[in-house]
């Protein structure tokens, strides 16, 4: 159950989730590309209504928006069957979703409804998509390291309980083998995984190869493939957050991974475009700017620190473009960033963490200044390295001239030990330490 300091506050927020009485109906008038016109119905955004034909046929639908007493919806799946005249039913004026720990160890869609083949949770609370709003001041600060298992981020960029973090890299640079390495290598309770507008069977490789029995124990994936309506996709985002959001209330600490980011911004902007709203930078409509910052302030340390929710969101870099408009405001809204390198992964070197591009904000707090001072000289000699690589290639740099960067050639292959780690192994926040004192005695 909720801890008891939340239950007043759920009682208030499950009293506005009851549907209205009588049923108000209306009729559908109109179908333009994506959403549905319906009159002689009021309904707030985010409504959830039902279409239904007179020959039986239905589809589900959100309210996405309004004008001159036209509602705008749209449909969870195909609306085929459905024709004008079509009545369209109020069902419930808020979203919701069903909570419990019988999600523990499930596979389910935006609707909470299971993909597993197995029954529907046992769940034993009920609350609205939008979660209960936490002020800013009543949450607790994040002083306590979190351990991933990877030696690269675990050494180097370590974070703490209730960070928020960005996984940006273009495709096929290893995101989802990082994200397994998180999951079963973390000290988190509870995992929760979305995924979010990615390729359908990368859901079943994800859950049975890379997840493995013994991650998905203690985990919660959230699954809406690319195939599902933009509104399912952004339920099934929000969805994700608030089972996280539950069992960081439970006092928990709770690793929530979001695959990908850019696909949540993909579906508000097909919303937000069937709408009417104006396409800005890279066709995004301004609802897409304001969306994406209000996700990420969900996550973080729970009020007077009861509880964490330690957040990975995945960033596609569309082209390897690292200035894409999602890639800005993800560095701009998160705790930090970890790049992954497309010329890293073509060398066969993984996880392929760009330590050039990647960094933890809130480390300096966590970790002793000598260690920070440790971490901060790999981190350059590494990136000088990196700058200076074709005149060493070639032949072109003689030994003597810099001696920092004599230091980097001599440690370029230590380094390199340090960054690769299979991805079936794991190594805890203190071999780590270890390994970075040792490479870096003076």
């Amino acid at each position: 159950m909720i801890a008891a300091r939340w239950a007043q506050e759920a009682e208030t927020m499950l009293r506005s989730l009851r549907p209205p009485a009588p049923v108000a109906v209306g009729t559908l008038v109109r179908v333009v590309g994506l959403t549905l016109e319906a009159r002689g119905l009021q309904a707030p955004l985010g409504a959830l209504c039902r279409v239904r034909s007179d020959d039986g046929a239905a589809v589900d639908a959100e309210v996405v928006g309004f004008n001159d007493g036209v509602l705008y919806l749209m449909p969870f799946t195909e609306p085929v069957g459905i024709g004008p005249g079509a009545r369209v039913a109020l069902l419930a004026r808020i979203p919701s979703a069903a909570l419990g720990e019988g999600l523990l160890g499930r596979v389910i869609d935006g609707l909470g409804q299971p993909l597993d083949g197995g029954p529907q949770p046992l769940c034993e609370d009920r609350l609205g998509l939008r979660g209960l709003p936490l002020n800013p001041m009543a949450r607790g600060a994040i002083d306590t390291p979190f351990d991933v298992g990877v030696r690269a981020i675990n050494g180097l960029l370590t974070l703490g309980r209730g960070q928020r973090m960005g996984l940006i890299a273009g495709s096929g640079v290893g995101k989802s083998v990082l994200m397994g390495m998180l999951t079963r290598g973390s000290e988190a309770d509870v995992v929760v995984i979305g995924l979010i507008g990615e390729r359908g069977r990368e859901v079943r490789e994800f859950v049975q190869e890379t997840l493995g029995p013994e991650g998905l124990a203690r985990a919660v994936i959230v699954a809406a493939p690319a195939d599902q309506s933009p509104v399912l996709r952004l339920k099934a985002t929000q969805l994700t957050h608030l089972i996280a959001e539950y069992f960081r209330d439970q006092g928990k600490n709770v690793l929530m991974l979001v695959d990908s980011l850019t696909r949540v911004a993909h579906a508000q902007r097909e919303v937000g475009l069937a709408v009417g709203e104006p396409p800005t930078a890279k066709g995004y409509p301004p609802s897409v700017f304001a969306l994406l910052p209000s996700l990420i302030e969900r996550a973080g340390v729970g009020r007077g620190g009861h509880g964490a929710i330690t957040a990975f969101y995945t960033v596609l870099a569309e082209g390897d473009d690292a200035n894409d408009p999602i890639v800005d405001i993800a560095r701009a809204s998160l705790d930090g960033q970890i790049m992954l390198s497309r010329r890293l992964a073509d060398a066969a070197h993984y996880p392929a963490i760009d330590l050039a591009g990647s960094i933890s904000r809130v480390m300096p707090l966590l970790v002793p200044p000598e260690r920070l001072r440790r971490a901060n000289h790999a981190r350059r000699l590494w990136s000088l390295y990196q700058q200076n690589e074709d005149l060493i290639t070639v032949g072109a740099y003689e030994a003597g001239s810099d001696p920092e960067l004599d230091r980097a050639i001599a440690k370029r292959e230590e380094l390199a030990r340090f960054l690769q780690q299979a991805m079936d192994t794991q190594t805890t926040l203190a071999e780590a330490e270890g390994a970075l004192d040792t490479m870096m005695e003076e």
